[in-house]
């Protein structure tokens, strides 16, 4: 082969490599699907701790484990205790599998009496089980995190909880509603929604809420108390509690008291017309 021809066959093979790499990036982009840790995530800010950003997984279970303490009427330090905790044993993962017999997302045992395989693997079982041993320490509310946890779960590690504490608290602040408009998910556009297994959640995390749907919204009611502000803190629980679950039931926005929130905006301010409800909307269906 001359050298010519040589040169325009090289030619030719780069054209037909640059090619298919342009077309194999578009097919990529065009089918990601955006769950990954860089381009969905969730983040809790609070100015004493700056931010922190878990997966939309990591931040649905986060939203769980606080929940149920709030119906149990614990302080926002149980949930702080229960974020960090399932952060190193499981990275805030339903995971079915772990050491010898441990499952689930505090790793529980069943061989250690913390009920069946199938019962620690059920996400709300496991965060009741765990509550259940952790109101019955003393003092746990004032100790260390890493000693409240290693008092619940005896682990091998009893130091390793402690790196996760400032996480679970900037976490555990917003999704208590202490820390209002604090947790943003940055999120592709939802494909599909799930209107039914939202409002079966909202109202199995928040039993007080009061709740009305459309095709496509979801407006939420917060009975009022004798104190305005525990109202208030608990409309900004359910407020940050639906966005830390957006990605699981298809939210778009989330309005909350003059704030809302989109998948791509963030928290802003807005004009709204009552700021009594807690308004949700959902990802239109797909043709």
């Amino acid at each position: 082969m001359s050298a010519l021809k040589r040169f325009f066959f090289t030619l030719l093979t780069l054209g037909i490599v640059l090619t298919l790499a342009v077309i194999g990036t578009i097919w990529a982009l065009k089918n990601f699907t955006g769950t990954g840790p860089v381009t969905a995530r969730c983040t809790a800010t609070s100015g004493e701790l700056g931010s922190h950003t878990l997966t939309p997984e990591q931040a649905d279970s986060a939203a769980l484990i606080t929940a149920i303490s709030q119906q149990r009427e614990l302080p926002a330090r149980a949930a702080t205790i229960g974020i960090a905790t399932a952060m190193q044993e499981s990275k805030l993962r339903n995971i079915d599998y772990g050491d010898r017999d441990s499952l689930g997302l505090f790793q529980q045992r069943p061989s250690q009496g913390w009920g069946s395989a199938a019962q620690v693997q059920d996400p709300r079982y496991a965060t009741e089980a765990f509550y259940d041993v952790l109101a019955r320490i003393k003092g746990y509310r004032d100790m260390p995190v890493t000693e409240a946890a290693q008092a619940v779960q005896r682990s091998a590690f009893p130091e390793a909880y402690a790196q996760h504490e400032e996480m679970a608290r900037t976490f555990a602040s917003a999704l208590t509603g202490h820390s209002p408009a604090a947790l943003n998910c940055s999120l592709r556009p939802a494909q599909e929604s799930n209107i039914p297994g939202f409002l079966e959640r909202l109202i199995t995390d928040f039993p007080q809420a009061h709740a009305e749907s459309t095709a496509s919204e979801v407006f939420v009611e917060i009975p009022g108390s004798a104190r305005p502000a525990d109202t208030e803190r608990l409309r900004w629980a359910v407020g940050n509690w639906a966005v830390a679950v957006a990605q699981t039931f298809g939210i778009e926005s989330v309005h909350v008291a003059g704030q809302q929130w989109t998948r791509d905006e963030q928290w802003t301010s807005v004009d709204t017309a009552s700021t009594e409800h807690i308004v949700i909307e959902f990802a239109s269906e797909q043709e």
